[in-house]
Parts: structure tokens; C-alpha cells; sequence
């Protein structure tokens, strides 16, 4: 039996229009032929059929209307704008097949009267649950990093996103435009910053936060008394381009069979460790280690931990005095590198964010210019879209046994790791937007308008001072 459905849910079809028009061509009175004739408005279509014989008269249409709007074109650009796809991607799809679609403003005029405001709302409602859940919280970690649509110093905008690190969620997003900080490389700071100014006007109480070592973040702060560490990839990718520039040096060789235990030797320093005393401590003994010698002076960490063995290759050990070993010591044991080991997080690092922009790119390529709002709204439905899949469970066999996958990154040089699959990503967000969309925006979209219009758009780049 066939059950109705509410508009939006209802199946849709694609129809050929000479099957469409074949079933008007004949008068269900007189049985003889009818005029017919055909409007359509994008998706939608309309048919007035006449016959001249006995006068009957229908018209017919393919969707329902609210107001003036057809559904069809108006959830076409929903699916478009929630989903992330490319407007003009699939009005190429659309061309291709002959299919009737609506122009680009027409897509303009729906995400502004309706969609982005919804967006804006349906973000901001789940913000508050979470900020609920972080102020009944005792210590709060959060992890910041910036996002630039564009590479260099050149960006127009700078999306700073903070993570409560704990729960593996997105809890915030500043939008800025260069133009409001005097330059792209500051829009980093003014991102943090209004992050930290909305935690602490909705009563979150931090224990620390963890960024990369941007300067102007160490200064901000540290003048706001807010205990920074530093995630450890950054540092570790910065030290390993330097190793592979002393490795190319003939005399210095050596260096590229320690690169992977030096790297390793970061890592285990930031998670093994107590202190800021006990980081460096370990770190700096890594110099008398490659040496071949492990009891240290340093009272905070006085021999290696490994079993003691004899080596029978004195060759893959440095020398001292070498070339190779000055230039290591030197870079390894300088004063920035000791002051930023001091300050690794052992626990929680922001790896997370780096995956959480990699998902910005499939609402917001850096390809493509957006609008500020239209830029914003993007970033939230990552958001969205990553909190909701973020703690997704593993995979597993039909017997119950985790399963795995083999990946080759560039950066292993053709070595494979081994990653644990996970459940295919749910999209309960884009069927939740899409319900209130039909059943409460469209009917009366002045509320959700009025929290749209509280947002402080930018002037344009081109705007004159």
C-alpha cells in the first residue's frame, strides 16, 4: 500500500518530455486531440491542456509549489549547498543530459533567503550543547590552528578552528578576511584570539591549549597566560628538512640512516616524559647515544633505557669530531629547538585538524572564491560533518575482527603503514537540514534571517579605505 510523503521526501524521477506529453495529447472526455502547451520553470514544469472540442480544461504540475517556489528547484539547491557540490559542476551533468535546471542566481537567491541562514542557525544551536558540556567540565584541551584558502601569504580568507581535543570535536570557527587584520599573516592571531575571547564569554574554564609554533601565537599567549604546547608533527617535519639537507653533504651520509630514529627519538621524548626538565634532558642525550655511548650526565635522565648491547659495526655510529656530527649536534642541541621540546604535548596533538581541513575542501576548494557568508557557511557544514563522523566505530569482518588498510605515503618513501578501516560516514546532517528546511525555514524564514543579519560581514578587498 502506498504510504504519502511529505514533499521533500517524496521519490523523484527522471521523464523523457514526448513520454510526458503523449499522456495530454488526448481529451479523457471526447477522446479527440487537445492543445497542449508546456512552461517550465528549472526542474519544474507546467502543462495546460485544452481541448477546443468540448472545452475541458486541466493543468498539471510536476512538483508542488510553496508561494511561487517549486520544491524540486529549491531542494536541488539545497542537496547542492549541503552536499558541497560545485553549482556549475553539475549544471554541466545537467546541459550534458538535456536536463532543465535553473540558472546560477536563482541558486543565489535560495542559499541567501533560506539555505545559509539555516546553516548559520542549525550550527549554532549545536555550538551550544557543546559549550554546555565544556563548562560542567573541570580542565579543557583544546587544540587551534589556521586554515588558509589559498597558499602563501596571499590568502583572502583565514579560518581558525579550535578542537576540544578530549572528545575529538569541533567547537569553533572564526572567519577572517585580510583585509580586517592588515594582511594575511596576522589573521592566524585575530582567529585565535576571537576563539578565546567567545570560550571565555561562554564560561569555559581552559587547562591548555596546543598549537604549532607560530611566533605571533607563542607572544599572544604567553601575554594571556595560557599554557601553550606544541604539537609534535610540526616540529618533527621542520627538523627532518634540515636533516635532509645536511644528509645530501658527502661527508655527512651518515645522517640519512639516522633520520627515522631521530624523528622517532621526538616523539618519544614528548610522550615518555614528566617535565620540561626530563624532555630536554632525553632529547639532548640522543647526541651521546648515536655515539654509541649511553650514560649521560644529566641527572633528569642518566642512561638510555634500552638493554645495553655491543656493537659490532662501529661504522653506523657517529664520530666525534666528524662533519656529520657537529652539524647534527649543532642543529639538534640550538636554543630554539631545546625551548620547543620543552613545550611538546605528550598526549594530544592536532592531528585531527589537519584531517578536519582536509574535509574543508570538499565544501570549500581553494580553487574557488566565495562570498564571506558563503565561505562561512561552508566551513560549518565541515563542521558538521566531521563532529558527526569524527568518533565513528572501527570496521569489522562478519567473524567480529578489526579490519585494516595498506597506505603508501610520499613521506615513508615507498614503505606502506597499516590504518585501521572505519564505518562508512553517516549524513544525518544533510537530512536534518533538509527536514527543517521544508517544515520551519521555508515557511516562515524571518527568524532564521534575523541571526544571519547579526554576523559582521567585511567590506570586500576592492572596497577603498
Amino acid at each position: 500500500m502506498y504510504t504519502s510523503k511529505s514533499s521533500h521526501e517524496d521519490t523523484k524521477y527522471i521523464v523523457f518530455e514526448n513520454c510526458l506529453l503523449e499522456l495530454f495529447e488526448t481529451c479523457p472526455v471526447c477522446s479527440r486531440a487537445c492543445d497542449i502547451q508546456p512552461r517550465s520553470n528549472g526542474t519544474f514544469v507546467a502543462i495546460d491542456q485544452r481541448c477546443p472540442h468540448c472545452e475541458y480544461f486541466r493543468q498539471w504540475k510536476s512538483q508542488p509549489c510553496v508561494g511561487s517556489t517549486p520544491v524540486g528547484n529549491l531542494q536541488l539547491s539545497a542537496s547542492l549547498y549541503f552536499t558541497g557540490a560545485s553549482f556549475f559542476q553539475i549544471k554541466k551533468v545537467f546541459e550534458s543530459m538535456h536536463l532543465k535546471m535553473f540558472k546560477h542566481r536563482t541558486f543565489r537567491r535560495h542559499a541567501s533567503m533560506y539555505l545559509e541562514p539555516l546553516i548559520i542557525h542549525k550550527w549554532k544551536k549545536e555550538q551550544e550543547d557543546l559549550v554546555k558540556n565544556l563548562c560542567e567540565a573541570d580542565k579543557v584541551i583544546i587544540g587551534g590552528k589556521m586554515r588558509a584558502d589559498s597558499p602563501g601569504h596571499s590568502a583572502k580568507y583565514g579560518s581558525y578552528t579550535t578542537m576540544d581535543l578530549q572528545n575529538n570535536l569541533i567547537i569553533d570557527i572564526q572567519l577572517v578576511q585580510s583585509k580586517e587584520v592588515g594582511g594575511s599573516y596576522h589573521m592566524e592571531k585575530e582567529g585565535l584570539k576571537r576563539s578565546l575571547e567567545w570560550l571565555e564569554a561562554c564560561g569555559v574554564r581552559l587547562d591548555c591549549i596546543v598549537t604549532n609554533r607560530h611566533p605571533q601565537i607563542q607572544k599572544f599567549l604567553k601575554e594571556r597566560n595560557v599554557t601553550q604546547y606544541y604539537d609534535v608533527w610540526h616540529l618533527e617535519k621542520g627538523l627532518s628538512k634540515k636533516l635532509e639537507q645536511i644528509a645530501r653533504d658527502k661527508d655527512c651520509s651518515i645522517v640519512k640512516k639516522w633520520q627515522h630514529s631521530i624523528r622517532n627519538h621526538l616523539y618519544w621524548t614528548a610522550a615518555s616524559s614528566t617535565s620540561r626538565k626530563e624532555k630536554i634532558a632525553k632529547w639532548k642525550s640522543l647526541i651521546n647515544h648515536i655515539q654509541d655511548i649511553h650514560i649521560h650526565d644529566d641527572p633528569s635522565y642518566p642512561k638510555c633505557e634500552h638493554p645495553h648491547r655491543v656493537s659490532k659495526d662501529s661504522s653506523k655510529w657517529f664520530k666525534p669530531g666528524t662533519k656529520a656530527l657537529y652539524k647534527v649536534e649543532k642543529l639538534l642541541t640550538n636554543k630554539r629547538v631545546l625551548k620547543d621540546v620543552a613545550k611538546l604535548s605528550a598526549h594530544y596533538q592536532i592531528s585531527s585538524l589537519e584531517a578536519f581541513h582536509s574535509i574543508i575542501l570538499r565544501f570549500a576548494r581553494k580553487s574557488v572564491v566565495f562570498p564571506f557568508l558563503g565561505m562561512l557557511c561552508r566551513l560549518y557544514l565541515a563542521g558538521m560533518h566531521f563532529n558527526e563522523n569524527s568518533n565513528r566505530p572501527k570496521a569489522k569482518t562478519s567473524s567480529g575482527k578489526p579490519m585494516y588498510r595498506l597506505l603508501f605515503p610520499k613521506a615513508k618513501q615507498r614503505l606502506y603503514i597499516t590504518k585501521p578501516l572505519t564505518t562508512n560516514p553517516t549524513y544525518c546532517y544533510v537530512y536534518n537540514l533538509m527536514t527543517l528546511l521544508f517544515e520551519k525555514v521555508l515557511p516562515d524564514p524571518l527568524p532564521y534571517m534575523e541571526e544571519l543579519h547579526k554576523i559582521t560581514v567585511p567590506d570586500s578587498l576592492c572596497t577603498p579605505h
